[in-house]
Formats: C-alpha cells, structure tokens, sequence
C-alpha cells in the first residue's frame, strides 16, 4: 500500500519527535486501522470524546474495513458469512449503547441508529463468537447430527483397533488424535505390518500419525454430508447478501459512524489506561505547557513552559535537556492537534494550533549527495519560508558553520520568521546569536540549569536568561581526562571566559532594564486610568449637587407663587404659612460648606458622600475607618459629617456550627457506591457553606464501580459547575477536580 507525501512527513515527524511508540501504543486502541487525524469538526469532536470519557462502556470489537464488503454488495456480489458477521458486530455495539439510555450527545449520537427488521432477520443467525445458528434450519440440524454420529462410529472404531493385540506393541499412546483434520492414531515405525493406512503426519519423537483405512467409509460419509451442508450455507449466504444489499444506505451510513466512534472511544480508552489528558488545540499560537511528560520519558521531570512569543531559544549546560525540552515543545502541538491524549495539567495548559509542525533536528550531511551538514541546513531553513502558520523546532540551529558568521545569519532569518508570524523553538550555544535577538520583546530567552556544587545538569529551566554550555565541565563528567580539561581551560583563556560571562550578564541586564521599565510603564498607566475615574466620579457628583440644587429651586419657586397668589388675596395667614413652606425648602445655612470643625467617635453615625454609615475605629482625628452597606472603607473626617440615627431595623442572627473537614479532600476508598455517594453529598455541602470554589475527590480506580457512581452523582448534583480527572501528582485517573 503506498504512503502519501503528506502521511511520509507525518511518519518523518513522528520519528524525529520520538513519538513512534506512543502513536504504536495508541493506534493498538482502535478497532480498525484509521487516520490520526478525525475529518470534520474539530470541537465538536472534541466534545463527544470528553462526554464519552465521563461514562463506562466496553471497548468495541476488531473489525475489518468495509471498503470490499460495500463493493461486493454495490455489483450484487455474495457476501462470506465473516464478512456478514463484520457488519453484525458493529450493529450489535451501537445497540449494546442505544440500549443503555444515555442522556446527553451521546445518547443523541446513539439514538441516530434506527436499526431496520431486515437487518434483525440475518442478524439472529449469527452467535456472539459469529458461529452459524444451525439450530434454526431443520436440515442444518439433521446433518450435523448425522456427522456426529459418523464420527461416534469412527471413534468407537479407532479404540476397538487400540485393544487389539496385534497393534498394542506398535501404539506409542491409547488415545485417538486429530491431525490435519484426520481422525489418527500415533504408532511406531513397522506399523504397517499390521496397520493398514495413511500417514498424516510426525511426532516430535519421530512417530507416525497414522489414519486407518477402516474408517474410510465413514470419513467418506462425512465428507459427502459436508459438501450438502456447504451447498445449504452457499444458500444463506445469497439469501442474506440480496438482502444487505437493499440496506446499503443503512451499511454505509453505519460504517461511517463506526469510523468517527472509533476515534473518539481509542483516545478515550488509551486515556484512561494510562493516566493520560486529553487536550485539543485552541484558536491561538500561544504554547504553555505545565506539568508536560515526554511520553518517550521515564520517571522524568515535568515540564513547565510559558512560550507565547514567536521565538524561544533555548540555551545552557550541554546534555541538560534542551533538545529535549524543544522535542516537548513540538510534541505538544502535535498531540494537540490531533486530539492524542498526553501527560501534563490540562487544567493551567494552553496549546495553539498550527497548520504545519516542522522540526530541523538531524544532521543533514548526505555523502552520496554530496551534501555539506552546512549546505544541508540551509536547504532545510529554504522550506520553512514556504510555510504559512507553522510551528518551527531547530536543534543547534549553528551546526556546521562559523559561530560569528551563523549568528549574523540566522539571527537575520529569524527576523525575517518573526515578520511572517512562524513561530520557532531554538537551541543554540552561541551567546552571540542569542544576546542580537534578547533585545526584542517577540523572543523569549530559557536557560538549562547547571547544579556547580553536583557538577551536573538539574534538567530544569529558568525562562528569561542566557545559559553557559559548560563544555569542560560536561567533558570532564564524561571520562575526559583532567588534565585535558585544564589544558583546554588554559587555551580558552580568561578573557575568552570573562567575555561569554559579560555577554550573558549584559544581556540579562538589558532584559532586567526593559522588564522594569514595562513595569513603570504599567503602573503609569494604571494611575492614568485611576486618575479618569476619579475625574469622572468627582464630575458626577457634582452633576448630581446641581440637579439636587436645581429641584430645590424649583420647590422654592413653587412655594414663593403660592405666597405671591396669598399676598395678592390680602390674606396675611396665608402670607405667613406659604413663606414658612418656601423657607423650609432651601437647605439650613451654611450647610452646603465642609464642616471642618466637627469632632467624631466610634459609634457615631455620619454620612459620607450620598451613603449612610456607622464609625468603627479611629485613627487620630483626621482618619476613620467606616462601614456602610456591608464595606469598610477608610476616609478622612474631613469628609464626613454628623447625620440622624437611622431607626435600627430588628435583626436576625443565624449562626451555623459546621465541621470542619480535613481540607479540600474526601477519600471515598474502600467504600460501596451508595455509601459514598451519601459522604460526597455531605462533603459538597460543607464545601459550599465555607466558600470552597474547587475540591478534590479520591475514588481510586478498581473495578470501575465506585468511579462510575461518583461520576453520575457529580453530573446531576446542581451546584457542580465541572469535573475532570486530577493531575498524575494528584492521583490523575482515581481522583476527581471538582469545580462548584
């Protein structure tokens, strides 16, 4: 079968990332070969696999592709009872689902298969292991039975031979056996004395097997019955391919499914049986990656990383993980991208998505080509320039090339990426090429952390500096000879060495000195911003006074005509009742002005503003603290002034004893679902009550019971807003992050 270019540069990939076990391991997951990547609608394929995995269900059968079965059935052809039994077996899983009664997607998914009579009528001849129901046809039935009785006779015949005299100093055992489909027996050489028959085959002794003319009579009976029982089967399997090829639409329709199925139930099974996330790309370039295992890696150390630059370069102790480090980076992002489930916290995880993942790791020196490693890199970087949205790894991106030369190069192609928005993972040991790119603020700088007091790599990183290679130190701990390394030390000189410690500490100060100056550069702007509200509050306010001072005019206005409508009536009573209403409109003199004399206690109620509060504490004369409204807030008293005790409203106090739990956990091991289902109710009760946002819960895995009760009682409680497995260092497939 030929492999498209396409599928060549994934397989290249997927070796170069050292994934080749991983893909192995997942693809043995599904029922039948299919691609890695799932055609269609990337989130909602993403939604039916996390719904699916919240549920329990058994693995699907192995079946074979449907490609020569449909074009059987297309040009009329007759079907073989394994290829009718293919078709059985996925029809017989979507019912083992559709009879569940699952609710959500897939349930709708499931509920799309509208299983047709015809297909119930070829359905019922088949067992669950495919074996042909010879029990519903008459004839079927008489003619095994008849074979069965051949065979008793043969037997009987075979064992009557093993108590004669004769034969018994020839038989190596006294049992009949069955040997290329031949009733035998095993004897020794010289049998044919007093055996007559045919020999069927050898022991590993070196004996015969050996099936005696005497029941030839019966085998032949056997074989006549056979062919009568084929012809009745040739029959069957007409009758039941002209019908499944009036269900062609519904064979098609279910082959097509079963595919997409397929991809949603591998992930998730793989998933679980290696305490793995599943995690789909997102609409961005953004790559942060925490708590990320290599899955080529053993017992190694998670990965943190924060690349949401377009240029990470990588630095630091030779052998300290760097390659490693950019392998992760692009592996990442292409499990992502085809919905492969990974190790790390899905939860403070973000990967973007590509259109294309390129990694430049090997040496491509080719003799028969005559291709310099140089030469070759270049050829390589030429292709990059042809990728539009990819994501780019280059491994010691200086191979084979003057470093001064190199640095000006590539630091001018990588440039010229940043323009094309490629986003690129580097490792280099040039501290040249690395201190020309730390001035921009697209590259992000990582170091690989050397432990000098160990003499060793920590196989960690520490992001925004530029790490030394320690190249003597690293031939040092691997068997070179002191001496050498002194040697080398002395020729590299101690102005080579303080010259790479000032490159490294000037580009690490440069990087300090901008990442303060964003700092002022942030918090001016948030005083900017604070000063606008201020502003626009103050001006409110005074906008409010005006429309307060405004309506008072007018009630004065009022009051003042109705006086002037008295005056004119000569009523002296009603002079004085209207002007005591006017005058009791305007406010009390002097009250409009800050009353900068007043002195204030706790206790005191004074308004503040618009807003009433209560005096809680003091601070001096000039400050106290206030509380209205539920808020404490801290104000000048200059601010404040006296006002009337508001009528005190009756209170009701309600206090509540709640126990406290052991912190955020609740360990449901060891106990029966119904049980535990009774604990959990009271722990997420108590989580509310305290305030709790996200708890954990351990159910371990065992036979799956106990998980499957804690996951339906965490989908219908009504206060759960999510829940997903836990991290691996927080017990990843028995535990449970739970969201309220």
């Amino acid at each position: 079968m030929s492999i498209s270019p396409k599928q060549e540069r994934i397989n290249t990939l997927i070796k170069q990332l050292d994934l080749s076990e991983h893909i192995e391991q997942f693809s043995s997951f599904f029922s039948r070969e299919s691609s890695l990547y799932i055609e269609g609608d990337q989130e909602l394929h993403f939604k039916y696999i996390k719904a699916l995995d919240k549920l329990e269900f058994k693995a699907p059968p192995k079946v074979i592709d449907f490609t020569v079965i449909k074009q059987h059935l297309k040009k009329q052809g007759v079907l073989n009872f394994e290829q009718i039994f293919e078709i059985v077996k996925i029809v017989r899983y979507f019912r083992y689902f559709r009879n569940r009664n699952i609710d959500g997607i897939i349930g709708e998914f499931m509920a799309k298969f509208d299983i047709p009579e015809r297909f119930t009528e070829v359905e019922k001849y088949f067992t669950n292991d495919g074996k042909f129901e010879e029990n519903l046809d008459e004839n079927l039935f008489g003619l095994s039975a008849r074979i069965k009785e051949h065979r008793a006779t043969m037997s009987s015949s075979l064992k009557r031979m093993m108590g004669s005299s004769k034969l018994a100093g020839y038989l190596v055992d006294t049992q009949v056996h069955f040997v290329n489909n031949e009733d035998c027996l095993l004897v020794r050489g010289g049998f044919n004395h007093v055996l007559k028959g045919a020999v069927v085959g050898r022991s590993a002794g070196g004996f015969f097997f050996v099936s005696p003319d005497s029941i030839l009579k019966s085998k032949e009976k056997i074989r006549f019955i056979e062919q009568e029982r084929e012809a009745i089967y040739y029959e069957y399997t007409k009758e039941f391919s002209g019908k499944l090829a009036e269900l062609q639409p519904f064979i098609n329709f279910i082959d097509k499914e079963f595919t997409k199925f397929d991809n949603y139930q591998a992930r998730v099974l793989f998933a679980q049986s290696k305490n793995m996330q599943i995690i789909k790309s997102q609409k961005d370039s953004k790559i942060i990656l925490s708590g990320f295992i290599h899955p080529a890696l053993h017992n190694a150390k998670p990965i943190s990383v924060d690349f949401s630059k377009n240029i990470l370069m990588i630095t630091g102790v030779n052998a300290g993980g760097k390659t490693m480090l950019l392998k992760s980076i692009l592996a990442s992002a292409f499990m992502a991208k085809y919905i492969i489930p990974m190790k790390l916290d899905e939860h403070k995880s973000h990967i973007g998505s590509f259109k294309t993942v390129l990694a430049i790791i090997d040496d491509p020196q080719n003799v028969k080509n005559d291709i310099s490693t140089f030469a070759g890199r270049m050829q390589q970087f030429a292709k990059i320039f042809k990728e539009t949205s990819a994501l780019v790894g280059v491994d010691e991106i200086e191979l084979g090339t003057d470093s001064d030369e190199a640095a000006a190069l590539f630091k001018v192609i990588l440039d010229d990426l940043i323009k094309r928005r490629q986003k690129v993972v580097v490792t280099t040991h040039h501290k040249r090429l690395a201190a020309l790119m730390a001035d921009r603020d697209d590259v992000e700088l990582m170091a690989a952390i050397y432990d000098e007091e160990a003499r060793k790599p920590t196989y960690e990183f520490m992001q925004g500096i530029i790490g030394k290679s320690y190249a003597f130190e690293t031939a040092a701990r691997y068997g070179i000879n002191n001496a050498i390394v002194k040697e080398a030390k002395a020729v590299y000189g101690d102005n080579s060495e303080k010259l790479s410690l000032l490159i490294e500490r000037g580009s690490q100060l440069e990087r300090e000195l901008k990442r303060k100056h964003q700092l002022v550069d942030d918090k001016l702007a948030d005083l900017k911003k604070k000063e606008g509200q201020l502003k626009d509050t103050r001006e409110a306010q005074l906008l409010e006074i005006e429309e307060q001072k405004a309506a008072l005019k007018r009630s004065y206005d009022v009051a003042i005509s109705e006086a002037k409508a008295a005056a004119k009536a000569n009523d002296t009573k009603s002079i004085h009742r209207a002007m005591d209403k006017a005058n009791k409109k305007l406010p009390p003199k002097g009250e409009d002005k800050i009353q900068r004399n007043e002195t204030f206690k706790v206790g005191d109620v004074v308004k503040y503003h618009s807003s009433r509060g209560t005096i809680i504490s003091m601070r001096g004369e000039k400050e106290a603290t206030i509380e209205m409204d539920g808020m404490k807030v801290r104000v000048k008293t200059k601010h404040l002034r006296h006002t009337k005790a508001l009528k005190v409203k009756p209170q009701t106090n309600v206090s509540l004893n709640v126990e406290k739990r052991a912190g955020l956990k609740c360990d449901l091991h060891g106990m029966r679902a119904d049980e535990a289902c009774e604990t959990l109710d009271k722990f997420l009760n108590d989580a509310l009550i305290n305030g709790w946002d996200e708890v954990i819960v351990y159910h371990g895995i065992g036979t799956g019971k106990l998980s499957f009760a804690v996951k339906n009682f965490l989908t219908a409680h009504p206060r759960v807003q999510k829940f997903a497995d836990a991290p691996q260092h927080l017990g990843g497939f028995g535990a449970k992050i739970v969201s309220l």
